[in-house]
């Protein structure tokens, strides 16, 4: 089996699907020539040629509305918005066009768009170009928001998500994209709406996604050398969510931990404490401990974006909290 970055596994997944399936196109500001400001893209544009890997304006609004133009008179595009930050210049088109596009036309309309999107923190860019935005595209029905953690499940999702029939937003973290893992030779699309089990544990639930997730583990290593076992839950799918898989091990563990890379107001891990206060409060041994941003902004200084961004050592610290309550 194979080890790949995940980097490698987002070009790999893209290049399979273009060319799988001739309706499959791909854009985006400087993924052609190129090959993406993260190098994800490069050989597409020498591979397939400037009718299906083209770079766009500079413009977050054209990119979106052309994508869903192209979406429903019959091809299947990929659309790249550079950084996740700057969804919101979109948002007109993806909430309201993209998102509702099936629904208004009374299924006459199919929307196989995928749009993806480098996110996170952790690398120094500052406050505009270090957020995840899960939390954001979550409110808007229609949509699938996928987030891959790992090489295997970047290559997984995103094959996926070019293959649905419904807009998918697939959010990279840019600080996993050197990440390595296995990939099997003969890897296939992933199921949209799936958790994966990272860890196996029986005396806490801990939630996280992304790089969070790979620090999750990181702190259930450590404990696990005090005789505490973590099971460990990579969300994988925020829309569709897997709540069976997070509501089992809760069953099992009694106690649950959620880490979020992401600010604690209306972040995804309050839906998460919903569901275990809604389907598993009897279960539920201790509170849910939610571990965040609170409510501060990403520094461009390394430093203080350290300590803003949840640590092994923070996330330590609220399983032990949840054990004892």
């Amino acid at each position: 089996m194979p080890e790949i970055t995940y980097r490698e596994a987002v070009v790999k997944a893209l290049g399979d699907e273009l060319a799988s399936d001739p309706d499959v196109i791909f854009f985006g500001e400087d993924v052609a020539e190129a090959g993406g400001v993260f190098k994800v893209t490069p050989g597409l544009y020498e591979r397939f040629g400037g009718d299906r890997v083209r770079d766009t304006p500079i413009s977050e609004q054209a990119i979106i509305g052309m994508a869903l133009g192209a979406a429903i008179t019959g091809l299947r595009p990929v659309a790249e918005l550079m950084f996740a930050d700057f969804v919101p210049v979109a948002m007109d088109q993806i909430a309201n066009q993209v998102a509702k596009y099936r629904y208004m036309s009374g299924g006459q309309f199919v929307v196989p768009l995928t749009i993806r999107a480098a996110q996170g923190g952790g690398n120094g860019f500052g406050t505009q170009h270090s957020q995840c935005a899960e939390s954001w595209l979550m409110n808007f029905p229609g949509l699938k928001v996928v987030s891959p953690s790992t090489p295997a499940d970047a290559y997984g999702l995103l094959r996926a998500a070019i293959r649905e029939d419904n807009p998918v937003i697939v959010l990279e973290h840019k600080g996993l994209y050197n990440l390595k893992g296995e990939l099997p030779d003969q890897a296939e699309p992933l199921r949209l709406g799936e958790a994966r089990v990272a860890r196996s544990g029986t005396d806490v639930t801990v939630v996280a996604s992304q790089l969070m997730l790979h620090r999750a583990l990181e702190a259930a290593n450590g404990l696990a050398s005090e005789g505490i076992e973590c099971e460990v839950i990579d969300v994988r799918s925020f829309v569709p969510l897997d709540t069976a898989t997070i509501l089992h091990s809760l069953e099992k563990t009694t106690r649950l931990v959620v880490v979020e890379e992401a600010p604690h107001s209306a972040g995804w891990g309050g839906d998460i404490a919903s569901l275990a206060a809604e389907a598993g409060v009897y279960w539920l041994a201790a509170p849910v401990k939610r571990v965040n941003m609170g409510a501060a902004l990403i520094a461009y200084s390394p430093p203080l974006e350290d300590e803003v961004l949840p640590n092994v050592g923070r996330i330590t610290r609220a399983i032990r909290d949840v054990l004892a309550d």
